[in-house]
């Protein structure tokens, strides 16, 4: 085996070569030479710029043989008919070289064409898979696995990791595709060989990562078998640009100046202003009238008071230290008053102003930044409605006092998801540590946020509202840890869109939509809400059910039509229904009348009275095989809704007295009392909504999902 030095002297004489030529692609040899270098199997080929020599060359591989075109303008070598298998003699080998070039002329007249490839015809008869990389734009280099040929781009069945990936990571990737059993072999047929498999995702994945000039890389298809597995055609593109590093203070940095911004105990307010209606105005009176006990300076040259307090002409006039400036100044007047605040020494800004790179003004916005890095000054914004810190009574907006303190924290890209986010809480009376705006993220971002959430102790869910992900490998890295400790959700947006750029290979057109951030996302642990409101149920549920200890559920219910839908629900959040031994079925079956049904869903019938809701609920409550409970009332005249929830409430509580923490939610259908039934729950923290069956096991599949990727459930 060659030294690591051996293999990337040989790949960096190939890039050499290409960069030299001015090349985006590399040729099929330096494809092969490359992946060689990595120990990736391939079959013997060579290629060829005649008839004759085609043949000759086919003759010392080995009948049969496979003939591509090679031609760095034609990529896709099948649409233009540049593929021919099954080459069995000479006269074969040589009039497939003449086809060969004909079809690729009639494809694209202009195509350079540089020869034929011979390959050896791999005899595998396995599964075509595909092995790619590409580079994200958010999160860098990542490597992909899924079902290949040509078909692949149709079916769509690929999964993503970052690279470089390990082997437990490459394992992962066979199992995560939902063709996952045709790789374990169907209809009798012997599985695949998966060490083989996983070498190949590895390699690929190192190889990018050793070397960030090459972009996409696409093996397809990869033939494997119980034997073993081969690639055989790549695609290999490269890009010289260098490119960005993101900036990234450490770990102590970000709490230090988070610390300050969140928990100040100075705040300037740039901009102040004693008129009705003005940004600056509202930021004042929220701060004052949402109880914050900290220093308040206003920072006016027009003023000598605003709203009682003495109001300074500069942040530099103030006496002492400021730890966070909020500005509610027009964007042109901003990187002033920023290099002022950089002077006085002030760690963080909070950013109100829009008119930056929203609105293309992006040289401002980079003018904005560069002053702020100069003085080491952390901006959150611009282009927000400010942010909420509940514990330091601290309402930085231009929105209303939220003053529902408790352990959720959310925080929004979007101005316009940001005041969603604050009338849910407020209707809903969710609890909040903190509610922030990100705008544009010109600098503090979800990782920045994440870091501070998972040292405070007045946090325990986050949830956020992202658009994108500026440094997604960062988030990544600080997801995977906080994820370990806390729920955390994420509602991306954007989800249906196809990325932007033209992709050369099949990898790159599959991780041009949303999968990259499904896969990675799902892999560090994080939640992934679908809608806006599901963000907001996870958030508000999460912080309420306590974590399950296995993953045994039964539904209890009051309707067969209920426990039917349930079990649907069930199902379509990757849960499932404990099967129930004879004693546990028997238990059951003492509580609920000889016309109800015992099994899983428990059906106690609509005519029964609360005390078989009381006994059913107790009974499995105290039966340490069961992991949670998912109860469907229907409403009745003999268990009216308040009656019902009064019942599930005290037996809940009572089993939370004698140490049982169970996961319990609630789907109440029925008439508009079921409203102040599923408040009255989850004021008591039982997890209740009305007239939905999804909506609450959706819940519980979100707190399920959080403790699988937390290793909570063995």
């Amino acid at each position: 085996m060659q030294s690591a030095t051996d293999r990337q002297e040989q790949v960096l004489a190939v890039l050499h070569e290409a960069r030299s030529e001015g090349r985006t692609t590399l040729s099929p040899l330096e494809c092969s030479a490359v992946l060689r270098a990595y120990g990736v199997p391939l079959p013997r080929e060579g290629v060829a710029q005649s008839a004759a020599a085609a043949a000759d060359l086919a003759e010392d591989i080995g009948f049969p043989v496979v003939m591509k075109i090679v031609s760095e303008d034609i990529l896709h070598k099948t649409e233009a008919g540049g593929v021919l298998v099954g080459v069995a003699d000479r006269e074969q080998a040589e009039r497939a070289y003449r086809t060969l070039l004909s079809s690729a002329r009639a494809y694209k007249a202009d195509a350079a064409l540089a020869g034929v490839q011979v390959q050896e015809q791999v005899s595998r008869k396995g599964v075509e898979v595909i092995v790619g990389a590409v580079t994200d734009p958010s999160f860098g280099k990542v490597v992909a696995f899924g079902l290949g040929g040509v078909l692949v781009e149709v079916l769509r069945d690929v999964t993503f990791r970052l690279a470089p990936a390990t082997r437990d990571d490459a394992l992962s990737m066979l199992d995560g595709v939902a063709a996952a059993e045709v790789l374990k072999g169907v209809r009798g047929g012997p599985p695949v060989q998966r060490e083989a498999l996983a070498d190949i995702i590895v390699s690929v994945s190192q190889l990018v990562s050793d070397f960030p000039e090459i972009r996409e890389v696409d093996l397809n298809p990869v033939l494997a078998d119980a034997g073993g597995a081969t690639a055989v055609d790549s695609v290999m593109t490269v890009d010289f640009a260098a490119q960005p590093q993101p900036y990234r203070p450490s770990r102590d940095e970000i709490v230090s100046a988070m610390q300050r911004i969140m928990n100040p105990r100075a705040v300037a307010v740039i901009g102040a202003s004693d008129g009705e209606g003005k940004i600056g105005n509202s930021v004042m009176k929220n701060i004052i009238n949402g109880g914050y006990a900290g220093e308040l300076y206003p920072i006016n040259p027009r003023a000598d008071e605003i709203l009682g307090k003495k109001c300074f002409k500069s942040v530099k006039d103030i006496p002492g230290e400021v730890d966070v400036a909020i500005f509610a100044v027009p964007a042109k007047f901003c990187a002033a008053a920023m290099t002022e605040v950089g002077e006085k020494g002030i760690p963080g800004a909070v950013m109100i102003p829009s008119g930056f790179a929203e609105v293309g003004e992006k040289e401002m916005q980079a003018e904005l930044l560069a002053e702020a890095r100069k003085y080491n000054v952390r901006v959150m914004g611009p282009n927000i409605y400010g942010f909420y810190y509940t514990p330091a009574n601290l309402c930085a907006t231009f929105c209303t006092p939220y003053d529902v303190k408790g352990p959720v924290a959310l925080s929004s890209q979007s101005g316009g998801v940001g005041m969603s986010i604050i009338g849910f809480s407020r209707s809903t009376r969710l609890g909040v540590s903190a509610i922030v705006g990100l705008g544009n993220k010109s600098d503090l971002d979800e990782d920045d946020l994440l870091t501070y959430f998972e040292q405070d102790d007045n946090t325990q869910v986050v949830a956020m509202h992202a658009e994108d992900l500026k440094d997604g490998r960062s988030f990544y890295e600080v997801a995977s840890r906080v994820s370990k400790k806390k729920p955390v959700v994420m509602l991306k947006a954007g989800r249906t869109q196809l990325g932007a750029r033209a992709a050369a290979s099949h990898t790159g057109a599959l991780a041009g939509d949303d999968k990259v951030y499904d896969d990675l996302l799902k892999a560090c642990g994080v939640v992934r809400a679908y809608s806006l409101n599901d963000m907001l149920q996870f958030a508000r549920g999460l912080s309420v059910l306590p974590t399950p200890k296995g993953e045994e559920i039964v539904i209890i219910t009051g309707a067969g039509g209920s426990g039917v839908l349930l079990s649907d629900a069930v199902v379509a959040n990757g849960l499932s229904l404990m099967k129930f031994p004879q004693d546990l079925d028997e238990g059951f079956k003492q509580f609920i009348p000889p016309f109800g049904a015992s099994g899983n869903p428990v059906d106690i019938t609509g005519g029964e009275p609360p005390t078989t809701y009381e006994r059913t609920i107790r009974f499995g409550l105290e039966d340490d095989r069961i992991h949670a409970l998912i109860l469907g009332y229907w409403h009745t005249i003999i268990t009216p809704p308040m009656v019902f929830a009064e019942l599930c409430a005290r037996v809940v509580q009572e089993g939370r007295d004698k140490g049982i923490e169970k996961p319990v939610v609630v789907s109440l259908v029925g008439d508009v009392q079921v409203e102040e039934a599923s408040e009255y729950l989850y004021e008591r923290g039982i997890v209740a909504c009305p007239y939905t069956t999804e909506l609450p096991v959706a819940i519980l599949g979100a707190k399920y999902r959080w403790a699988r990727g937390a290793g909570l459930l063995g």
